[in-house]
């Protein structure tokens, strides 16, 4: 059975950071990219970071480039997000995927939410100003 666990939301003011992580087994997390997605109420679910399975690629999109940083711990089934310079506007629900990493891996596929086959439940973040 696949789990993917987020944690490290929280209450936070704008400016301030968050570190997520999102614990993963049942799978072979080795060779599955893993994406960050967030989701505000009343707003659909947006791409926020994506890493390959390697960690040699990343991909971010641009209103978190240059605050967030997504990483990955292969060893111990754990990708993170790093999230500085919170904005309230960062405000949301954030949810780990993951997905067979060996091919179709892009800028393309990666931000897109039907290409990853598994789900965490999500953690609540809220940036107050």
């Amino acid at each position: 059975q696949v789990q993917l666990v987020e944690s490290g939301g929280g209450l936070v003011q704008a400016g301030g950071s968050l570190r997520l992580s999102c614990a993963a087994s049942g799978l072979p997390f080795g060779t599955y990219a893993t994406g960050w997605f967030r989701q505000a109420p009343g707003k659909e679910r947006e791409f926020v970071a994506a890493i390959s399975w390697s960690g040699g690629n990343r991909y971010y999109t641009d209103s978190v480039k240059g605050r967030f940083t997504i990483s990955r711990e292969n060893a111990g089934n754990t990708v993170y997000l790093q999230m500085n310079s919170l904005k309230p506007e960062d405000t949301a629900v954030y949810y780990c995927a993951a997905r067979p990493g060996m091919s179709g891996i892009s800028s393309y596929t990666l931000p897109r939410p039907r290409e990853y086959d598994y789900w965490g439940q999500g953690t609540q973040v809220t940036v107050s100003s």
